[in-house]
């Protein structure tokens, strides 16, 4: 498998997302900008993070790309200018998408701009200290733990919890230390996963509930009715017991005097994911979902679930010398090249420019073609960086590893 080859396709089928002035597009199958979907905080985000690496890699009219991410971040539409931090989305026209402000979407945009900082990308710095600002005012409580959503006007926090925003914290927070050279960002980094990996985790198994109430009761039962939800479906899902195994690592790697729980813990969830994920009805891949007594539910099989599981085996691998890690990424990127990754796309080409293809998002449960969760082909974050992190270290973030 040629990453770097892989890398610079991924990001010629990027290069159509761009909205000057506004943000990244949603793309469809072929890399064009989807006109039925707004423009989301997150995506735009984790587009110029994309940018900013690739720009650090020297690749052409990246460095350009970053630039109008990091722009549209910080005087765009999606910035609230009237009750502070972002929105979640807004119309092609620039008017706000109804919804909460996320702490998931705001994790992305410190992302980005520490990339962005790493890669010199002009206004970078402003946006990472608005970023962070917003960060430590509303979406950190007092004991450092995530604080899921609240309305637009920031008035009162909502009561839902979630492990999948803490877990994008902990990575911008990860990003947000290694850039700043402090320290107590990782610490915040630590505690979150103490809290939800090596206690909450640990008295289930190493099955993460991904739910919880406004004290961090978890609830186990959360959208049972509504099993595929893009971001809080119910049950467990192996795809963020990889990426938060994963996440253990850079931690290790990034403190001084790290706790032994950390290297334990991280085999433990890779192990469960692969126990319960891998193949859990049958057939080759890893399901979305799986119920408390580890019956798939969501038998989709999606992309980034198996870009996480080869980032993490080569972590793995790298840390431990086992050479069981390095097989299971060798069966996972061979998943990859024979239902996920296609050959050029001559419809992507014509929008790009040059030789592209991107990876299909979703497969059904007999690994064929699939929309059920997710529409188009949105970004390449996962797929990019996975062809990053299988080659480089496990720390510092990928963006000081590139400079």
């Amino acid at each position: 498998m040629d990453l770097d080859r892989e890398g610079r396709r991924l990001l010629a089928f990027a290069r159509g997302s761009v909205l000057p002035g506004t943000g990244f597009g949603w793309l469809d199958d072929h890399g064009r900008i989807d006109p039925t979907q707004p423009v989301p905080t997150y995506l735009t985000a984790r587009m110029t993070h994309v940018f900013a690496l690739a720009a650090l890699r020297g690749e052409p009219g990246a460095e350009h790309l970053a630039a109008t991410g990091v722009e549209a971040l910080a005087s765009g539409p999606l910035r609230d200018v009237r009750y502070g931090g972002w929105w979640g989305a807004v119309h092609r026209d620039g008017t706000p998408v109804p919804g909460p402000k996320l702490a998931y979407d705001h994790a992305f945009v410190v992302l980005a701009a520490s990339s962005a900082v790493t890669a010199e990308v002009p206004g970078a710095d402003a946006l990472l200290d608005d970023a962070v600002a917003a960060l430590d005012r509303w979406f950190l409580d007092d004991r450092g733990r995530v604080v899921d959503s609240y309305p637009r006007d920031l008035s009162r926090p909502d009561d839902y919890r979630g492990a999948n925003s803490s877990m994008h914290t902990v990575e911008a927070l990860l990003a947000l230390g290694d850039v700043r050279s402090d320290p107590r960002r990782h610490a915040m980094a630590l505690d979150i996963a103490a809290h939800l990996v090596h206690e909450v985790a640990g008295g289930f198994g190493h099955r993460l509930p991904e739910h919880f109430g406004p004290d961090w009761t978890p609830l186990p039962d959360y959208n049972a009715d509504r099993p595929d939800d893009q971001f809080r479906p119910y049950g467990v899902t192996p795809g963020h017991l990889l990426e938060w195994a994963r996440l253990l690592l850079q931690l290790e790697a990034s403190l001084d005097d790290p706790p032994p729980w950390l290297l334990a813990d991280a085999r433990a969830l890779f192990a469960r994911a692969v126990e319960i994920g891998w193949a859990a009805d049958g057939e080759p891949g890893f399901v979305y979902t799986t119920d408390w007594r580890d019956r798939p539910v969501v038998r989709s099989r999606m992309h980034w679930v198996h870009a996480e599981a080869v980032a993490t085996a080569a972590a793995l691998g790298r840390r431990t010398g086992e050479q069981g890690y390095a097989a299971w990424e060798t069966v996972w990127w061979q998943f990859l090249l024979t239902h996920f990754i296609e050959e050029d796309d001559p419809e992507a080409t014509a929008t790009a420019g040059e030789p592209a293809a991107n990876w299909r998002h979703e497969l059904d449960e007999h690994n064929r073609p699939s929309g059920r969760v997710w529409s188009g082909r949105p970004d390449v974050y996962h797929a990019y960086q996975a062809t990053l992190l299988c080659q480089l270290q496990t720390a510092p973030s990928l963006a000081v590893q590139l400079a």
